[in-house]
């Protein structure tokens, strides 16, 4: 896959996630994707992925839900695209509220689909957004932390120390 495939791809994928299309945007994945949430969860396979969108994603979210991808490149393998979505919160503690959220995206790729997905973005500014108290969102935070810590590939980064250039 080359950056205009990918962006083929960006299109079909936020399409779907902005209409709330759950088999739409799982048909984005292979058959064993994965789609790595820092909200919901990891969800396996296309018939979690479609769950997680149209009943999770757009239950929260909404019919506002808006989410732009920008700036993608892609080598064939691993592709990243900056990120900003936006949505009008229906849960019940933040309902009516406007959250805006940058991110940025990596995509595995194989076989011209998405077989691994996950984010970066900054889940305390949308918490702030949303009006956590703060007991909530420090809870939360500390939460993301140990999660963070605990990956084998954080694990891995700490071991092996500062290389000398």
């Amino acid at each position: 896959m080359n950056t205009v495939e990918f962006e083929a791809l960006l299109k079909r994928f936020s399409g779907a996630a902005e209409r709330g299309d759950g088999p739409a945007f799982a048909e984005c994945f292979t058959a064993d994707g994965v789609y790595h949430d820092y909200i919901y969860g990891d969800h396996t396979g296309r018939a979690d992925i479609a769950h997680m969108m149209s009943d999770l994603f757009h239950r929260d979210a909404g019919p506002d839900y808006r989410w732009e991808m920008f700036e993608p490149v892609c080598n064939g393998r691993i592709a990243y695209a900056r990120s900003l979505s936006s949505f009008t919160s229906r849960v019940p503690d933040f309902a009516g509220r406007q959250v805006v959220i940058d991110g940025m995206s990596r995509f595995a790729l194989r076989d011209g689909l998405i077989c691994d997905y996950s984010e970066s973005v900054n889940g305390g500014v949308a918490m702030v957004q949303l009006g956590v108290a703060a007991p909530r969102l420090e809870k939360v935070l500390q939460r993301w932390s140990r999660q963070l810590l605990e990956q084998p590939a954080t694990q891995a980064f700490l071991a092996r120390g500062k290389s000398v250039v």
